[in-house]
């Protein structure tokens, strides 16, 4: 598979989540009533600073962060260097 076709469809599931959380918003706006929950993870280095609205935000955060270092790791180990 070719380089140009890989960033084309990176492009496109780029703007696909932009659109899904576009609608989501959209919608949840339009209902009313929901409750919005938010956080992230700053790495600083090897030092992660988690914050949240809530400890579930936090957590959720801190889950996804480890998922993708370990991804990252995988990736830059098995793909060759050209």
């Amino acid at each position: 598979m070719e380089w140009s076709t890989l960033v084309g469809a990176g492009v496109l599931l780029v703007l696909l989540g932009f659109a899904l959380i576009f609608l989501g918003v959209l919608r949840a706006s339009l209902e009313g009533g929901g409750r919005v929950e938010g956080g992230g993870v700053v790495m600083v280095g090897p030092i992660p600073i988690v914050f949240g609205t809530s400890l579930r935000a936090a957590v959720a955060a801190m889950v996804l962060a480890l998922a993708l270092m370990v991804v990252a790791l995988l990736l830059s180990r098995g793909l060759p260097v050209r």
